[in-house]
Protein backbone atom coordinates (compact mmCIF):
# COMPACT_ATOMS: atom_id res chain seq x y z
CA UNK A 1 0.00 0.00 0.00
CA UNK A 2 1.17 3.32 -0.88
CA UNK A 3 2.24 6.18 2.19
CA UNK A 4 0.42 9.75 0.79
CA UNK A 5 2.31 11.78 0.19
CA UNK A 6 2.71 15.96 0.74
CA UNK A 7 0.44 17.96 -2.14
CA UNK A 8 2.18 18.60 -5.12
CA UNK A 9 3.30 22.16 -5.39
CA UNK A 10 1.26 23.74 -8.72
CA UNK A 11 2.52 26.70 -10.94
CA UNK A 12 3.65 27.50 -14.19
CA UNK A 13 4.72 23.89 -14.33
CA UNK A 14 1.56 22.83 -14.27
CA UNK A 15 -0.81 22.08 -17.24
CA UNK A 16 -4.69 21.27 -17.24
CA UNK A 17 -5.44 18.06 -19.04
CA UNK A 18 -8.97 17.59 -20.21
CA UNK A 19 -10.02 14.45 -21.31
CA UNK A 20 -12.83 13.76 -24.27
CA UNK A 21 -15.49 15.81 -22.76
CA UNK A 22 -17.33 15.96 -26.08
CA UNK A 23 -21.00 15.47 -27.50
CA UNK A 24 -20.10 12.40 -28.59
CA UNK A 25 -20.56 11.32 -24.76
CA UNK A 26 -22.49 14.19 -23.39
CA UNK A 27 -25.44 13.46 -25.60
CA UNK A 28 -28.26 10.47 -26.65
CA UNK A 29 -25.74 8.40 -28.35
CA UNK A 30 -24.48 4.80 -27.53
CA UNK A 31 -21.46 5.88 -25.72
CA UNK A 32 -23.12 8.17 -23.62
CA UNK A 33 -22.16 9.64 -19.99
CA UNK A 34 -24.68 10.03 -17.60
CA UNK A 35 -22.12 12.10 -15.06
CA UNK A 36 -20.76 14.10 -17.70
CA UNK A 37 -23.47 16.90 -17.31
CA UNK A 38 -23.02 16.65 -13.41
CA UNK A 39 -19.13 17.38 -13.22
CA UNK A 40 -19.25 20.11 -16.08
CA UNK A 41 -19.79 22.82 -14.18
CA UNK A 42 -17.00 22.01 -12.20
CA UNK A 43 -14.37 21.46 -15.19
CA UNK A 44 -15.66 24.50 -16.42
CA UNK A 45 -14.66 26.13 -13.59
CA UNK A 46 -11.24 24.67 -13.84
CA UNK A 47 -10.79 25.12 -17.53
CA UNK A 48 -11.94 29.04 -17.29
CA UNK A 49 -9.42 30.12 -15.06
CA UNK A 50 -6.82 28.20 -16.61
CA UNK A 51 -7.66 28.31 -20.33
CA UNK A 52 -4.08 29.19 -21.48
CA UNK A 53 -2.60 26.17 -19.42
CA UNK A 54 -5.47 23.51 -20.11
CA UNK A 55 -5.57 20.85 -23.07
CA UNK A 56 -8.85 19.32 -24.45
CA UNK A 57 -8.34 15.49 -25.76
CA UNK A 58 -10.77 14.46 -28.31
CA UNK A 59 -11.52 11.07 -28.81
CA UNK A 60 -12.11 10.23 -32.75
CA UNK A 61 -13.09 7.56 -33.99
CA UNK A 62 -12.04 5.92 -37.68
CA UNK A 63 -14.09 5.72 -40.29
CA UNK A 64 -14.70 2.46 -40.66
CA UNK A 65 -13.90 -0.32 -38.83
CA UNK A 66 -11.56 -2.12 -40.79
CA UNK A 67 -9.41 1.00 -40.79
CA UNK A 68 -8.63 -0.03 -36.94
CA UNK A 69 -5.74 -1.23 -35.78
CA UNK A 70 -5.83 -4.72 -34.34
CA UNK A 71 -8.41 -5.55 -31.95
CA UNK A 72 -9.63 -1.67 -32.03
CA UNK A 73 -11.00 -3.34 -35.57
CA UNK A 74 -13.26 -5.75 -33.45
CA UNK A 75 -14.36 -3.17 -30.71
CA UNK A 76 -15.61 -1.24 -33.75
CA UNK A 77 -17.08 -4.16 -35.59
CA UNK A 78 -19.32 -4.47 -32.25
CA UNK A 79 -19.80 -0.67 -32.38
CA UNK A 80 -20.12 0.40 -36.08
CA UNK A 81 -22.77 3.07 -35.45
CA UNK A 82 -19.98 4.83 -33.87
CA UNK A 83 -17.60 5.08 -36.79
CA UNK A 84 -17.38 8.06 -38.86
CA UNK A 85 -19.01 6.47 -41.58
CA UNK A 86 -22.54 6.65 -40.27
CA UNK A 87 -21.67 9.27 -37.07
CA UNK A 88 -22.44 12.91 -37.22
CA UNK A 89 -19.00 14.17 -37.14
CA UNK A 90 -20.47 17.54 -35.45
CA UNK A 91 -20.56 15.04 -32.09
CA UNK A 92 -16.43 14.77 -31.78
CA UNK A 93 -16.70 18.56 -30.87
CA UNK A 94 -16.17 19.55 -27.43
CA UNK A 95 -19.24 20.29 -25.12
CA UNK A 96 -20.54 24.01 -25.45
CA UNK A 97 -19.31 25.91 -22.17
CA UNK A 98 -15.40 24.05 -23.18
CA UNK A 99 -15.47 24.76 -26.90
CA UNK A 100 -15.81 28.26 -25.95
CA UNK A 101 -12.43 28.34 -24.58
CA UNK A 102 -10.50 27.63 -27.50
CA UNK A 103 -8.22 29.03 -28.27
CA UNK A 104 -6.00 30.18 -25.85
CA UNK A 105 -6.76 26.23 -24.40
CA UNK A 106 -5.82 23.91 -26.81
CA UNK A 107 -7.18 20.51 -28.58
CA UNK A 108 -5.74 17.51 -29.11
CA UNK A 109 -7.32 14.53 -31.30
CA UNK A 110 -6.36 11.37 -30.46
CA UNK A 111 -7.70 7.73 -31.87
CA UNK A 112 -6.93 5.90 -28.48
CA UNK A 113 -7.75 5.98 -25.05
CA UNK A 114 -4.48 7.49 -24.34
CA UNK A 115 -3.67 11.35 -24.66
CA UNK A 116 0.12 9.88 -24.60
CA UNK A 117 -0.49 7.98 -27.93
CA UNK A 118 -0.01 10.74 -29.84
CA UNK A 119 3.49 10.82 -31.06
CA UNK A 120 5.55 13.75 -29.22
CA UNK A 121 3.07 14.95 -26.75
CA UNK A 122 5.18 14.02 -23.82
CA UNK A 123 8.02 15.22 -25.36
CA UNK A 124 5.87 18.89 -26.37
CA UNK A 125 5.12 18.95 -22.71
CA UNK A 126 8.23 18.96 -21.09
CA UNK A 127 9.90 21.21 -23.17
CA UNK A 128 7.36 23.44 -22.06
CA UNK A 129 8.49 22.86 -18.41
CA UNK A 130 5.54 20.78 -17.39
CA UNK A 131 6.13 18.47 -14.65
CA UNK A 132 2.65 18.22 -13.31
CA UNK A 133 -1.15 17.43 -14.83
CA UNK A 134 -4.17 18.04 -13.49
CA UNK A 135 -6.50 15.69 -15.19
CA UNK A 136 -9.85 15.79 -15.39
CA UNK A 137 -12.96 14.72 -17.77
CA UNK A 138 -13.87 10.91 -18.64
CA UNK A 139 -14.35 8.21 -18.20
CA UNK A 140 -12.26 7.91 -15.12
CA UNK A 141 -11.73 4.31 -15.78
CA UNK A 142 -11.18 4.07 -18.98
CA UNK A 143 -9.51 7.19 -21.25
CA UNK A 144 -8.73 9.33 -17.83
CA UNK A 145 -7.06 5.78 -16.34
CA UNK A 146 -5.02 5.54 -19.82
CA UNK A 147 -4.23 8.71 -19.85
CA UNK A 148 -3.36 9.25 -16.14
CA UNK A 149 -0.98 5.68 -16.43
CA UNK A 150 0.99 6.64 -19.24
CA UNK A 151 1.51 10.14 -17.41
CA UNK A 152 2.82 8.08 -14.77
CA UNK A 153 5.74 6.02 -16.93
CA UNK A 154 6.73 9.38 -18.58
CA UNK A 155 7.05 10.85 -14.91
CA UNK A 156 4.46 13.33 -14.46
CA UNK A 157 3.13 14.31 -11.56
CA UNK A 158 -0.37 14.14 -11.41
CA UNK A 159 -3.16 15.89 -9.79
CA UNK A 160 -6.87 14.63 -9.67
CA UNK A 161 -9.55 16.82 -8.68
CA UNK A 162 -12.27 13.87 -7.85
CA UNK A 163 -15.00 15.77 -8.60
CA UNK A 164 -14.18 16.70 -12.18
CA UNK A 165 -14.25 13.05 -13.36
CA UNK A 166 -17.15 11.18 -14.60
CA UNK A 167 -17.85 7.42 -16.04
CA UNK A 168 -20.74 5.60 -16.65
CA UNK A 169 -20.12 2.87 -14.00
CA UNK A 170 -19.68 4.09 -10.20
CA UNK A 171 -18.38 1.17 -9.38
CA UNK A 172 -15.13 1.08 -11.10
CA UNK A 173 -15.06 4.79 -11.07
CA UNK A 174 -15.00 4.74 -7.11
CA UNK A 175 -12.19 1.52 -7.74
CA UNK A 176 -9.94 3.41 -9.86
CA UNK A 177 -10.19 6.37 -6.68
CA UNK A 178 -9.21 3.84 -4.29
CA UNK A 179 -6.56 2.77 -6.72
CA UNK A 180 -4.82 5.89 -6.90
CA UNK A 181 -4.75 6.73 -3.63
CA UNK A 182 -3.60 3.42 -2.03
CA UNK A 183 -1.10 2.26 -4.52
CA UNK A 184 -0.14 5.45 -6.88
CA UNK A 185 0.15 8.04 -3.77
CA UNK A 186 3.40 9.25 -4.12
CA UNK A 187 2.83 10.07 -8.10
CA UNK A 188 -1.08 11.04 -7.65
CA UNK A 189 -2.96 13.17 -5.08
CA UNK A 190 -6.94 12.70 -5.58
CA UNK A 191 -8.28 16.01 -4.09
CA UNK A 192 -11.12 18.64 -4.61
CA UNK A 193 -11.71 21.17 -7.19
CA UNK A 194 -11.83 24.32 -4.75
CA UNK A 195 -8.24 22.91 -3.14
CA UNK A 196 -6.89 22.70 -6.66
CA UNK A 197 -7.73 26.47 -7.06
CA UNK A 198 -7.02 27.32 -3.86
CA UNK A 199 -3.14 25.92 -4.56
CA UNK A 200 -2.65 26.54 -7.96
CA UNK A 201 -0.70 30.05 -8.71
CA UNK A 202 0.38 31.23 -12.05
Amino acid sequence: MGIPSQPFSLGTATCHLCIDMQRLFAEGTPWHVPWLAAVLPTIVEIAGRYARQTIFTRFTPPRRPEEAMGAWRDYYAAWPEMTLERLDEALLELVPPLSRLVPPAKVLDKGVNSAFSRPGFAAALKRRGIDTLVVTGGETDVCVLATVMAAIDHGFRIVLPTDALCSTQDSTHDALLQLYRQRFSHQVEATTTANLIDRWRC
